[in-house]
């Protein structure tokens, strides 16, 4: 890596050191198969409900309420699923920008279950548009919300609460992409009323392969995977303790040093921002919400050079050892 430039942090996160030092650690720890009940695996059971525990006080939520995944793409798939298959849902809102996790999703259930799927409206810079977002709910259907809490690609932050509030005053439920918001924006659960989060550890310095679902304890919702009791009898399958237990590593030390790396990624956008504007004025402009600090991620700035073929700039910047 040395000499070489990573700006794609919204794909992935390398894995910190102490991660990687804690996960070695672990792989010489406890063997056994967290749902036995015998020493071996109580001692890994013990890294699993660490984890959890840890989870659920950062986000003010209770242990119950976390169920541990393969990463963001299952936890997206398994909420709209529970929504539609235990929920009675015949409607899933959502928006055109949203990750393929949701949208792909959305659509094998619009083919699968005879769902409705309806878009709402964006505003210029590529937000939802919440007043049209108010008009769709009006409807009587019965609704599952599904909105990023950032935009993986322009970083336009969501109205968590505003979002929440639109949904509990129309009985709809509310799902949240927080793939690219955890560790980057707090969230207090016990003060936003949502049905259920989605979150992946290699967006936030741990390993690829492990994330989590936050399901609200008043949605009653049966298992998205079959064959075990685990997960509270949501994702049957012996627990992925490696992972699970460099996530809470990963996790923690974000939160340790969240305001620190925040100022310190604000600071490296707003001078990539101007940079750009001295050196190429006009002909470059920033997408979305991006160039606006108040309403979008620290971590993501989208640019477009009107003037250039982006393919052909994305292949040029590799080549000269900027990813």
């Amino acid at each position: 890596m040395e000499g070489l430039i990573y700006l794609d942090y919204a794909a992935t996160t390398p894995l910190r050191k102490e991660v990687k030092e804690h996960m070695i650690e672990l792989l010489d720890g406890p063997f056994g198969n967290p749902s036995s009940t015998h020493q071996f695996g109580r001692k890994s059971r013990k890294i699993v409900e660490e984890c959890r525990k840890f989870i659920a006080s950062n986000f003010n939520c209770s242990t119950s309420e976390i169920v541990f995944t393969s990463g963001g793409t299952e936890a997206d798939n398994a909420a709209l699923i529970m929504a539609v298959r235990d929920l009675g849902v015949t409607r899933i809102v959502t928006s055109r920008i949203e990750h393929h996790a949701i949208l792909h999703s959305a659509e094998a259930l619009k083919r699968n279950y005879n769902i409705d799927v309806e878009f709402v409206n964006l505003v210029e810079n590529g937000s939802p548009d919440l007043d049209d977002l108010e008009r769709i709910l009006e409807s009587e259907q019965k609704t599952l919300v599904t909105l990023m809490h950032a935009n993986n690609e322009i970083g336009n932050i969501l109205d968590l609460k505003k979002v929440s509030e639109l949904c509990k005053n129309n009985e709809a439920y509310f799902h949240s992409d927080t793939v690219q918001t955890i560790g980057q924006l707090s969230i207090d659960l016990s003060k936003v009323h949502i049905d259920f989060l989605s979150a992946s550890a290699h967006k936030f310095y741990g390993p690829k392969g492990v994330g989590f679902l936050y399901v609200n304890n008043t949605v009653k919702a049966g298992s998205f995977i079959a064959g075990g009791a685990q997960e509270r009898n949501m994702r049957g399958g012996t627990e992925n303790i490696l992972g699970i237990g460099a996530m809470h590593k990963a996790l923690e030390l974000k939160v340790l040093k969240y305001d620190q790396e925040n100022e310190h990624i604000k600071s490296i956008k707003i001078y990539l921002m101007d940079q750009l504007k001295e050196n190429f004025g006009d002909q470059v402009f920033f997408n979305g919400g991006s160039g606006d600090l108040d309403i979008s991620l620290n971590k993501i700035l989208s640019v477009s050079f009107p003037k250039l073929k982006n393919d052909m700039l994305l292949f040029t910047l590799d080549l000269n050892g900027i990813a």
